[in-house]
């Protein structure tokens, strides 16, 4: 839902992360980047949901883990403030724990 979200509405991440202008409206650029952050996760999303069991579905689910973690690492190191790099980054990396006990949960 979020990836879609961010996809339609790229201020629902721009915002938090400190990635507007004085205006409060992302850059182009941000935009951009941002949909192509949602279409991802939507992406890997659907692939989690339709893997079939096995290898497939362990494949998916490790795309996404490597993702959110990447994501946590970038916004964790590269935002403008540290009240940002800090929120973003506990965001990111919850998204890949959740990601990665979904294997567990998954039972497959």
């Amino acid at each position: 839902m979020y990836g879609a979200a961010i996809t339609i509405r790229p201020l629902l991440m721009a915002k938090p992360t400190g990635l507007v202008d004085p205006s409060g409206t992302p850059e182009p650029g941000v935009a951009a980047l941002t949909r192509s952050l949602g279409v991802r996760d939507v992406a890997t999303g659907l692939a989690m949901a339709f893997a079939p069991a096995g290898a497939p579905l362990r494949a998916a689910i490790a795309v996404r883990v490597a993702s959110d973690t990447a994501d946590a690492i970038t916004f964790g190191t590269g935002l403008p403030d540290a009240g940002s790099r800090r929120n973003s980054a506990k965001v990111a990396g919850a998204w890949a724990v959740l990601c990665a006990l979904s294997a567990f949960a998954a039972g497959r």
